[in-house]
């Protein structure tokens, strides 16, 4: 007999005509996600992965744009075949690849793991698909800023005065602008899958064209690398030599993605997302931003990208 949690994905599935006749003890296991519903469902042609939408991601999250990029990122070879998507209600069907879930103790102890992750943004990168959205670092701050005010929630002592000290990055990336590439724009740990020979990429909700090297640092951040791992994050997506302004700008987007996704945990807190102590995590990624901002390294590369203008 179907387990009452496995009803849900069970029935949001048969409601899709392709699988319309799916067994009702079709096997199902949960899987990970900070505001989503995934689901592995186990089917007599093999299994397959359904993504059902959280609460309140609507507000910010546009399903037509996260279809199309998906798409492309399928077409790209980065992402696992995209089977069923209905930007309507936000339900999302993909092939099931074998390999394991990262986590930033995986990133550590997997060898060769960052370098294939390179590899895959690399891939994605130069593939020449254009995805739809346009990821504008300081319009995303002011757009997740409105969200969490129309939320009512508080923003964390000093977070105004971190985003006035960032002016001078701004106008820096401002005066070197790059050409844009398709990026996934919230490499999660956990929205890569490691087969050992290659990174499937997964999860499209923020992706747009931006700046290839958000995606080095933000994932950088999200793994927590090390100086080691960083370096062979870029000699992998560079193929060799890696340049100086390239890697000014990824230390930069380090920084600026926790200024970023404070913001986007302060929404998670105020939807009352019970998945882990937003509060917490905003306040957390907060800290982190300031504390490498202070660093006198990062006064170096912010000089260094200037100096490129």
């Amino acid at each position: 007999m179907t387990e009452p949690q496995n009803d849900e994905p069970l029935a949001a599935l048969r409601r899709i005509p392709a699988w319309s006749d799916c067994p009702g003890d079709a096997p199902v296991t949960r899987l990970g996600g900070l505001t989503n519903r995934v689901w592995r469902i186990d089917l007599p042609g093999g299994p397959l992965v359904l993504r059902l939408p959280g609460k309140g991601t609507e507000a910010y999250i546009d399903r037509e744009v996260e279809a199309h990029n998906a798409a492309a990122a399928t077409r790209a070879g980065v992402s696992p075949p995209l089977l069923h998507v209905d930007p309507a209600c936000g339900v999302m069907v993909t092939a099931h690849v074998e390999g394991v879930t990262m986590t930033p103790e995986a990133f550590a102890a997997r060898a060769g793991a960052p370098a294939r992750a390179a590899r895959a943004f690399a891939q994605l990168h130069r593939s020449g698909e254009e995805f739809r959205h346009r990821f504008e670092l300081f319009a995303e701050i002011e757009k997740y800023r409105a969200q969490v005010a129309a939320l009512g929630v508080a923003l964390p002592e000093g977070y105004d005065a971190t985003v006035a000290s960032a002016a001078d990055i701004r106008a820096a990336l401002a005066a070197r602008p790059v050409p844009l590439a398709p990026c996934h724009c919230d490499p999660l740990c956990e929205n890569f899958i490691d087969t050992g020979v290659r990174m499937w990429v997964v999860d499209w909700e923020y992706s747009g064209m931006n700046d290839p090297m958000w995606d080095l640092g933000d994932l950088s951040v999200e793994a927590g690398f090390d100086a080691a791992q960083d370096a062979e994050m870029l000699a992998a997506y560079f193929d060799g030599a890696v340049p100086a302004e390239a890697e000014a700008r990824m230390v930069i987007y380090k920084a600026m993605c926790d200024l970023l996704w404070t913001l986007w945990g302060l929404v998670q807190h105020g939807n009352g997302n019970d998945a882990e102590d937003f509060w917490a995590y905003a306040t957390g990624r907060l800290e982190r931003c300031r504390a490498l901002m202070a660093d006198p390294a990062f006064a170096t590369r912010l000089e260094r990208l200037a100096r490129s203008a």
